[in-house]
């Protein structure tokens, strides 16, 4: 794929983490630079058909629109993430037919393209999160939680984040704070970001229209910073921080990912605000689902790009075949 390439002027500004070192955080400048795209396979299993399919979108998104296509591993998942699951993700995707313009094998202006080695840039999002008022640290277990939520939350979506209850909203957070500007009680507490309660996050998603999520109703307050209870002590950015930072970072103008991540959306947007970064476009593509009308999951060895690629299947089929024909084909050959 021969993608323009393009350098955007980057405005940076230096900011003093609770680990007092300095970094610098890339800011999205409100100069538009032509259209750029995103990858961003999660290295915790095999790429399924599912993945396959929205990654075959935004390739053609950002082919369309003769523009860049950025890979950005996310393997901020430490337990769950493997280098065998990344090499297979860059391979599969390559055997797809798809390609991308920067990336953690190919570099670019942005690099690193791997999550893991961004921490500087999240933690610099931290502290001016921090520094804004949005943030208050969260000491709920994981036990306290589970007995807050027994009573499930009405329409809730069993598989989004709960709603948090706000146990802990009205904690103080300046001593907590000053312990972790020291390191030494960074591990303390999770940090989350509060929500404006009864705010109407709108946004137009370019494939699915018009969308909106109320917060403190449809979503709660949400974790930016996790404690991880590594010897180092220094905790891990949640999903959505590590997304919103990378993506203003990277120069993205469209994110093109899969509908189940479509409430995500809204907090994002909250979290963009916050930050002073500009949103970037929205496409979210409808799930693939097997034949009991289950979202795919990366347990689902059967549909994984790397099984289907071992058993015959061609990247035209795997991309564009009628699923439930596919599945009886597997079903047969066992």
């Amino acid at each position: 794929m021969d993608l323009p390439s393009r350098q955007p002027r980057r405005v940076a500004t230096t900011l003093l983490c609770p680990w007092k070192q300095r970094v610098s955080l890339e800011l999205f400048h409100v100069e538009q630079f032509g259209y750029r795209g995103r990858l961003a396979p999660s290295p915790t299993g095999y790429l399924h058909i599912g993945h396959a399919r929205t990654f075959s979108v935004a390739y053609e998104r950002a082919r369309a629109a003769n523009g860049a296509l950025v890979l950005r591993m996310e393997d901020l998942d430490a337990e769950r993430s493997r280098s065998i699951y990344v090499d297979a993700a860059l391979e599969d995707l390559h055997w797809l037919g798809l390609e991308w313009h920067e990336g953690p094998d190919i570099g670019g202006p942005h690099a690193p393209y791997t999550q893991s080695q961004r921490s500087n840039l999240y933690r610099a999002a931290w502290q001016k999160l921090l520094d804004g008022g949005f943030l208050y640290p969260c000491r709920c277990s994981r036990k306290d939680l589970a007995a807050a939520l027994s009573a499930p939350h009405e329409g809730a979506d069993p598989d989004d984040e709960p709603i948090y209850p706000g146990t802990c909203r009205l904690l103080r957070s300046a001593d907590l704070w000053i312990r972790a500007s020291t390191n030494q009680e960074s591990v303390a507490a999770n940090w989350r970001f509060r929500v404006p309660d009864g705010e109407a996050i709108a946004f137009n998603d370019l494939n699915l229209g018009p969308q909106c999520f109320v917060a403190g109703k449809d979503f709660g307050d949400f974790i930016v910073w996790r404690r991880d209870g590594s010897p180092a002590g220094c905790g891990i950015a949640s999903y959505q921080l590590a997304c919103v930072v990378d993506d203003a970072a990277m120069q993205m103008t469209e994110v093109v990912r899969g509908a189940d991540l479509l409430k995500s959306t809204a907090r994002q947007i909250l979290l963009n605000r916050a930050l002073g970064f500009k949103d970037p476009a929205w496409f979210h593509c409808g799930l693939v689902t097997d034949q009991a009308g289950k979202r795919l999951a990366k347990r689902h060895d059967a549909l994984s790009i790397r099984t289907l690629r071992e058993r015959g299947f061609s990247p035209d089929e795997i991309l564009h075949g009628d699923l439930s024909e596919i599945e009886n084909r597997i079903r047969a050959a066992q």
